[in-house]
């Protein structure tokens, strides 16, 4: 998990209180699908974007898939962990870290890009105050609106309401009617004293002055000047203020009185605007519930990608589905496995087989006296009869094969040993144990493996391989590392013929560590072959008609993982007689029209 600063410019452009992004880079194991499971992938932290490419060299051709930080989710898995799961709508990413600590390093990044992104921190509030308080304020008066509608406050309250506001508006009017009256009263006697202060005065400048009534003076051209106007309520400004007070009250009744019209028009109208609100609350009921019922039937079918119902101590899918969908995968396996087998062509391979005494010698590798002491265990354990107490109990009986199995059981694991006994016309017990053995022709009819190569050469007799078996959902993929060996074991008696044996056991190497990607199982295996030949008719030589292989072949596997016990041994019931038919039908058509090999 590397980091960088994504900032640029000078200081001086840089917001002193704004965070600075810092770039994340690294490598997450991603779910793909229920068939490639988890894949390595490079993830990109950066600009409030989560973004994944397929590796950290092809980031050039551009990201597989990105999610916006503000809008995501971020949980971290309750039983693993290694893992967190990133969601925004219907799009959910699974991932995992290598550790729990870098689970915990990439979280904890997520959570601050998400917390700076512009979407939440201090800084963008007081940057973008004014549209928040304007978005405040419409949210408030909506969630008032709604709040008013859900209580149902119905149109004549309302109009209750009005005719209480217009009394009280009206006797606030006619005590302000009351207050202006007074105040023009009192303003005109105040006018009326003023002038005849002021005409006492004239009088004084004035003595010679004849006046008429008190009222008019002589002007120069002898007619009369009105010297006191009469006193007038609308005082010296001029407002007439009992008017203006009626004019408003006529106004605002005026207004109530419209209003109260129009109440008076929605009321008509609610009864029918009720029934459509029913309606239209009804249709919403119907497509909630409508979406609710499709949420639920895609969440019942995200098992079929999600990690959650795969193999698991916490998977969500109980044992019987979990069987269910392994044998539909088998079935698909077996239907894909005989369409390629009639479509396919087989190429001839070159396979030199070395002479028989090169494989009866001791090797001096450094697994070599592993492997002569699990020779021995076999030749001393496999080849006993069923009989006695070793509570081997007969599974499967087609012809000339019989499959044995003895359960056990460990830590609630299943370690079923299984053997089964075979008898095959037209073939050696050489030939069997050879193609059985040889890497190069192992693809040719093995159909369970995905990928297959040798990881070291010990000796002409000994390879250790590594192999990865397809995946059969919702089990996790198996991968094995193991030692194959082959061997032929001399006849101390004259009349017994000799055995032929393969043992494939597990082992460790260097090169191929487990990965969690896959579930690494532990296998000891053999193919324990006899040759018997029946003597040909007068001097005849002898011919494949003349032969018969019996095979005796035992597996001991520990497949590791969480699959269930049920499922387990229903797998193997299934699978090892058509795997021993599938293989001794190709040593028959390899070796049909070829030397005989002892």
């Amino acid at each position: 998990m590397s980091e960088k600063s994504s900032s640029s410019g000078s200081d001086e452009d840089v917001d002193p209180e704004a965070a600075q992004h810092v770039d994340v880079g690294g490598v997450l194991s991603k779910w793909t699908n229920y068939i490639h499971g988890w894949q390595d992938r490079w993830v990109v932290l950066k600009n409030n974007t989560l973004s994944y490419y397929k590796s950290e060299d092809e980031r050039e051709y551009g990201c597989r898939g990105s999610l916006c930080l503000s809008k995501a989710f971020i949980a971290p898995h309750e039983f693993d962990e290694c893992r967190f799961d990133m969601s925004v709508n219907d799009s959910v990413w699974y991932l995992r870290a290598e550790d729990p600590e870098h689970r915990l390093q990439w979280i904890e990044s997520i959570e601050l890009h998400k917390a700076e992104s512009g979407y939440g921190s201090e800084s963008s509030l007081r940057r973008h105050g004014s549209m928040l308080s304007l978005t405040s304020a419409a949210s408030a008066l909506s969630a008032t609106s709604t709040s008013s509608f859900k209580k149902g406050h119905r149109l004549r309250e309302k109009l209750a309401e009005m005719e209480t506001f217009r009394d009280i508006l009206c006797r606030q009017v006619d005590t302000l009617q009351k207050y202006f009256d007074s105040c023009a009263d009192v303003v005109s006697k105040d006018e009326f004293q003023r002038d005849r202060e002021e005409e006492e005065e004239d009088e004084e400048d004035f003595p010679n002055t004849t006046r008429t009534d008190g009222e008019c003076n002589l002007n120069n051209n002898g007619s009369k000047e009105k010297l006191f106007p009469p006193a007038s309520p609308k005082g010296r400004n001029g407002i007439d203020f009992k008017g203006e007070a009626i004019t408003f009250k006529a106004t605002t009744a005026g207004i109530l009185s419209t209003l109260s019209h129009c109440i008076e028009l929605m009321m008509k109208r609610e009864d029918s605007w009720q029934k459509r609100v029913d309606r239209e609350l009804e249709k919403r009921k119907r497509v909630e519930d409508a979406y609710k019922s499709a949420v639920n039937e895609l969440k019942k079918k995200s098992h079929y990608g999600g990690p959650d119902y795969e193999e698991g101590p916490n998977s969500l899918i109980n044992e019987e589905e979990f069987f269910d969908a392994v044998e539909a995968a088998l079935d698909r396996q077996d239907k894909i496995e005989e369409q390629c087998h009639s479509e396919k062509v087989r190429i001839p391979r070159l396979s030199p087989v070395p002479p028989g005494d090169a494989y009866s010698t001791i090797g001096t590798h450094r697994y070599a006296i592993k492997v002569e002491e699990n020779v021995q265990n076999h030749m001393t354990y496999s080849l006993q009869d069923m009989g006695g107490d070793a509570n081997w109990q007969l599974v499967i009986e087609e012809g000339e094969m019989k499959v044995y199995r003895r359960e056990v059981e460990e830590n609630g694991i299943v370690l079923d040993p299984l053997k089964a006994t075979h008898s095959v016309k037209g073939v050696t017990g050489h030939e069997v144990c050879h193609y059985f053995w040889d890497t190069a022709v192992r693809m040719d009819w093995e159909t369970t493996i995905e990928n297959f190569n040798v990881v070291e050469t010990l000796s002409d007799n000994a390879v250790i391989v590594y192999q990865t078996h397809k995946r059969v959902w919702p089990a996790s993929q198996r991968d094995v590392l193991y030692l194959s060996a082959i061997r032929k074991i001399l006849s101390t008696n004259e009349n017994d013929p000799d055995t032929w044996l393969v043992c494939n056991f597990s082992v460790d190497h260097n090169d191929a560590q487990p990965t969690n990607r896959c579930v690494r199982a532990k296998i000891n295996v053999a193919m324990i072959c006899q040759t018997l030949v029946s003597p040909p008719e007068g001097d005849k030589e002898i011919s494949r008609d003349n032969i018969l292989c019996k095979i005796t072949y035992v597996a001991n596997v520990n497949p590791g993982g969480w699959a269930p016990a049920s499922v387990l041994r229903a797998v193997a019931k299934r699978e090892y007689p058509k795997f021993l038919k599938r293989f001794t039908s190709y040593v028959q058509e390899k070796t049909a029209g070829k030397p005989i090999l002892f």
